[in-house]
C-alpha cells in the first residue's frame, strides 16, 4: 500500500531544498520498486522469459550497479577506474556473463545491496548543496550534463527497469 507522504515532492530534513526534492522522488521510485518485488522467491528472481532476457535479480543488481557508478561520476567527479569498472561491468552491461553469474540469490541479498547503495547516496547528498546539483560536468563520450540530470537518469533507469520487473512478474503469476 502506498504511503501518501511519498506522493509529496518536497523539501527533506537534512538536505538542501532541491536535493530534498530529488530525494523525495528517489524515495517514491524505490518504494514502488520494493512493492513490485515484495515476496519474490529465488526461483522467481532468476526466471528469464527466454535465453536472451534479463531476470528480475539481474535488473535489481543492475539498478544498484548503475547507482554505484553514478556515485563515482558525480560525488568524485571522475570516470570509473579499471578496478571499479571490473567490479560493476557485469551488472551494468548485463548480457551473457550476467545471465551466468547473477542468479541463486534471495530477495534479502538484492534488497540489502539496493539499500546500502542508496544509504551511501543519501549520505553523500546530505553533504552537497543546490549549487553542486546544477554543476555541469562531462557525461558520456561527447556530452555534458549537470548532476541533477545524472541523478534523474539514475532514477529514470530504476523506473524503466521496474516496468520490466512488473512485466516479468506478470508472466510468473499467470
Amino acid at each position: 500500500m502506498l504511503n501518501h507522504q511519498l506522493c509529496m515532492i518536497e523539501r527533506k530534513e537534512g538536505f538542501t531544498p532541491e536535493i530534498g526534492r530529488l530525494v523525495s522522488m528517489m524515495d517514491y521510485a524505490r518504494s514502488t520498486t520494493e512493492e513490485a518485488i515484495r515476496g519474490l522467491t529465488i526461483e522467481q528472481l532468476d526466471f528469464q522469459l527466454d535465453e536472451k532476457s534479463n531476470s528480475i535479480g539481474m535488473l535489481l543488481h543492475h539498478i544498484s550497479s548503475i547507482e554505484k557508478a553514478f556515485q563515482i561520476m558525480t560525488f568524485q567527479e571522475r570516470e570509473l577506474n579499471d578496478a571499479e569498472w571490473e567490479e560493476l561491468e557485469t551488472g551494468i552491461d548485463l548480457g551473457e556473463k550476467a545471465r551466468a553469474v547473477i542468479r541463486g540469490r534471495d530477495l534479502d541479498f538484492y534488497w540489502s545491496e539496493l539499500s546500502l547503495v542508496r544509504a551511501k547516496t543519501f549520505d553523500e547528498l546530505r553533504e552537497k548543496d543546490d549549487v553542486w546539483l546544477e554543476k555541469v560536468t562531462p557525461y558520456g563520450w561527447d556530452e555534458k550534463a549537470n548532476h541533477y540530470f545524472k541523478w534523474f537518469h539514475v532514477m529514470e533507469d530504476e523506473i524503466s527497469h521496474r516496468g520490466q520487473i512488473r512485466m516479468i512478474k506478470r508472466r510468473l503469476i499467470t
